[in-house]
């Protein structure tokens, strides 16, 4: 295990600039998250980490070395790809202790550690199997188990669940948690997925357009965005956002009063932007005047959609309301759970 210390790190491909001075601290032992869009720079930054991209400025330090012009064998890091580069012609167990093979390790060290690894993964029955003969989730395992066998100082994860059906995601998502609990080894895994940050992370980080927005750990992140960028990515499905101004008692948004716990967090008549989750907001008998649109049960929820005036609202409910399509309501967001952003810059007010 080992700390990471990114330092203004930035990447330009020719005149283009992709990362803008990018710092990040990671501790020994972290699970952290790189999170955002498609082309936010999360993955560059994460072959930057591997050796596999030149940084253009800035430091990488794992442990105590800077590693800016070390080559990827010599990093001490181990990378889980997303389409699992596993060797065709290699058995399980070959393709796992490949890494020991070419450092022409004994036979004796190359079984002590693939067979634990193995028997971690659920793989001991699968050794003597090529990839063509596994499914898609087996592979993935088996290319975690080489990561393993390496034993590095920092696993690296590029979005490794994004070739799996939905229903195999939620069990490999558990699994790589799992794994990381057992073997506390330093891990920064890049996805778009932000179901996958909060739910694996021990610290997110949020990216877009090259720099980052906000880092924190999952649930910090989701009960205090710092902006709206944040406010909107992180949480599905996302916050509710409406443009209105701040009043005496609240906000004056969609025809009403909208409800902030002791008061606004800005001036009387300023532009501001309301947000309030989904499941914060409560069928009432006062409030915004809404129309159900649609009405999605999902068993233990039931996520709403309304249109109130030109704005549509998203609601999700615990308990089971009788609720139709053009059927007239009342919404009243929870004033606790309200937060206010400035709509020029997008930061929280």
């Amino acid at each position: 295990m080992a700390e990471v210390a990114i330092r203004d790190l930035r990447k330009s491909f020719g005149s283009v600039e992709v990362l803008h001075g990018v710092s990040i601290d990671i501790r020994e032992g972290e699970f952290v998250v790189l999170v955002g869009p498609s082309g936010c720079g999360k993955s560059t930054l994460l072959r930057m980490l591997a050796g596999l991209e030149h940084v253009t400025s800035g430091e990488i330090a794992i442990g105590d070395r800077v590693v800016n012009a070390l080559p990827p064998k010599d990093r001490d890091i181990a990378m889980v790809f997303q389409n699992y580069a596993l060797y065709p012609h290699l058995t399980v167990a070959d393709n796992m202790a490949f890494s020991l093979t070419l450092r022409n390790a004994p036979k004796a060290e190359i079984a002590a550690k693939v067979r634990p690894a193995a028997e971690i993964l659920g793989l001991t029955r699968l050794l003597d199997r090529y990839p063509r003969q596994l499914s898609g989730g087996q592979r993935q395992r088996v290319a975690m188990g080489r990561a393993i066998v390496r034993d590095p100082q920092v696993f690296l994860f590029d979005e490794p669940l994004s070739n799996l059906d939905a229903k195999l995601r939620v069990s490999m998502r558990a699994e790589i948690k799992n794994l990381h609990q057992r073997l506390r080894t330093t891990t920064v895994y890049v996805t778009h997925d932000q179901i996958e940050a909060m739910t694996m992370a021990d610290k997110i980080v949020v990216m877009q357009d090259g720099r980052i927005e906000q880092v924190g750990a999952p649930l910090a992140l989701y009960d205090r965005p710092a902006n709206l960028f944040v406010a909107e990515f992180i949480g599905s499905p996302a916050m509710n956002l409406v443009p209105g101004v701040a009043a005496e008692g609240g906000v004056a948004a969609l025809d009403t009063l909208l409800p902030v716990a002791g008061g606004p967090a800005a001036a009387a008549g300023r532009p501001v932007v309301y947000g309030v989750r989904p499941e914060h907001l409560d069928l009432a008998d006062e409030g915004v005047a809404a129309t159900v649109a649609v009405v999605e049960p999902t068993g233990a929820e039931t996520m709403v959609y309304f249109r109130a005036g030109e704005r549509e609202l998203v609601a999700i409910f615990r308990d089971r309301h009788e609720l139709a399509p053009g059927q007239p309501v009342r919404l009243r967001p929870r004033a606790d759970k309200a937060h206010l952003f400035d709509p020029q810059g997008g930061r929280r007010l």
